[in-house]
């Protein structure tokens, strides 16, 4: 979840105002407390609202990784790509060198991008301008798409009546602490400094790596590489004491402002979150790099969560 550079200058404004002591009145600092949590709520319910949005993380059913030539899609048996949720006949799916196409199978209800698909379709990926076409059935309740990672190209499957989102068993946070919202620096890295970043699926990719942000806790200096999605936010992929321990295991996500002027960076550790891949089986999430494992218990944000089978 990505925030505005002006709702972390609230959130620091309120934790100067809840840190100042004796030169807050009891009224003051009662009120930047509220508003402090008062935001944090907000922002988790939002956290929640996209991941439960019909097409969020926790509709994820597939994977599908597409080799060379023609392959039926669908739910049924004899399906070369079977699907978990869907028509038991979709279409046929072509891969010839990078070119995806779509031909719908006879009498499916299939549509591309909202439009209904009429013979071969050429499907973009999610590299592409624009975006990737969206595959749409079940009348819009499922849809898939094409996705690029490792150099090969995947379906990657959602739909709205997935058990993992129909059977969703809700998000579980550390206590909102304005003690974790730190103030950090951003130390710049030379121009086209990039960070191998390793992910899930067990491939690894360069990613643009513009700095780092190095704060300090309970006297102790830490650092945490950023990297750089082409926003106007920074994205920190890190792991802690707390990951297997409370956290999920392979680590948290986090957005933050980019720096301004005076090269400060606020950091709300209370909006750290869990990965796609803590939801479903069938994410691509990237890992904590070697230098983003820091040997401190961040005791805020959000907790492991536990599918309905292990609740």
């Amino acid at each position: 979840m990505k925030r505005s550079p002006a709702m972390a200058a609230v959130l620091a404004l309120a934790l100067v105002a809840c840190q100042r002591g004796g030169d807050a009145t009891d009224a003051e600092a009662a009120a930047a407390r509220a508003a402090f949590e008062q935001a944090e709520a907000q922002w988790r319910a939002e956290r929640e609202a996209r991941l439960l949005e019909p097409d969020g993380w926790t509709s994820l059913v597939g994977l599908h990784w597409i080799e060379p030539g023609s392959h039926y899609v669908g739910s049924s048996a004899n399906s070369g790509i079977r699907l978990a949720m869907g028509p038991p006949e979709l279409g046929l799916l072509k891969l010839e060198g990078d070119r995806v196409t779509l031909q719908p199978a006879a009498g499916a209800d299939v549509t591309v991008d909202g439009a209904p698909a009429e013979g071969a379709v050429v499907l973009r990926d999610d590299g592409a301008p624009g975006g990737p076409s969206v595959i749409g059935f079940d009348g819009g309740d499922g849809q898939a798409m094409v996705i690029a990672r490792r150099g090969q190209l995947a379906l990657r499957v959602k739909h709205a009546r997935a058990p993992s989102r129909l059977e969703f068993a809700g998000l579980d946070y550390w206590p909102a602490d304005p003690s974790w919202v730190v103030e950090a620096r951003f130390v710049p890295n030379p121009p086209g400094t990039t960070i191998e970043i390793a992910n899930i699926i067990g491939g690894t990719d360069p990613v643009p790596n513009p700095g780092a942000l190095e704060f300090t806790r309970d006297g102790k200096a830490y650092r945490i590489e950023a990297l750089d999605e082409g926003g106007e936010e920074l994205f920190l992929v890190f792991a802690d004491r707390t990951s297997g321990h409370g956290s999920y295991p392979a680590g948290r996500f986090l957005y933050v402002p980019k720096p301004g002027a005076d090269g400060l960076v606020p950091v709300d550790f209370n909006r750290a979150y869990n990965p796609p891949c803590a939801f479903t089986a069938f994410a691509t999430c990237p890992l904590p790099p070697p230098e983003n494992r820091l040997d401190l218990e961040i005791t805020a944000g959000e907790k492991a969560y536990a599918k309905p089978s292990q609740a």
